[in-house]
């Protein structure tokens, strides 16, 4: 894949994020040492900062994306440096021949997460920046699951390098 809009799909791929989150990305929001992603919380549909960890294959691609910080602190710019439209993503899948949009990804790892792995349903939830429905449970869950997640996600981004190499 090449292009910002491709790079960016694929980071959404890695990264179970939503293409907005995603699309906004901003590099002060990464930490490459940390392999850390922090999208703060009004970028967030919850409106709660969610810590992403990243796979070394999403800190890879970031390391091999171009850095225009005297210009703007956008991760993936669009054209005139501002953000990629809301389409740009759809439009890559398009041209790729994938009948699927970029929010079915996060379909994608949910039922990964759940019908090919062990990992807590938690954690799936947890990386999908999910709220709990149970207001019970949300009380006295209070963790992030950090470790599990950053497992999860090495795992995610093995699975998608063995199904693009197979």
């Amino acid at each position: 894949m090449a292009g910002e809009s491709a790079r960016a799909l694929q980071f959404a791929m890695l990264t179970a994020a939503r293409s907005g989150e995603v699309r906004g990305a901003r590099w002060s929001e990464i930490d490459l040492q940390a392999k850390i992603w922090r999208v703060p919380a009004e970028r967030m549909k919850a409106g709660v900062e969610h810590e992403v960890p990243l796979s070394d294959e999403a800190v890879e691609l970031l390391k091999k994306q171009p850095v225009h910080s005297d210009v703007t602190d956008l991760v993936f710019p669009g054209m005139k440096l501002k953000p990629l439209s809301d389409m740009s993503l759809s439009a890559v899948m398009r041209r790729m021949d994938v009948d699927a949009v970029p929010h079915g990804l996060r379909s994608t790892f949910r039922m990964w997460a759940a019908e090919r792995t062990n990992h807590p349903r938690e954690a799936a939830e947890h990386a999908l920046a999910h709220k709990l429905p149970d207001k019970v449970e949300a009380a006295y869950q209070r963790s992030t699951l950090l470790a599990k997640r950053r497992q999860l996600m090495v795992d995610w981004a093995q699975f998608l390098t063995t199904a693009t190499e197979g």
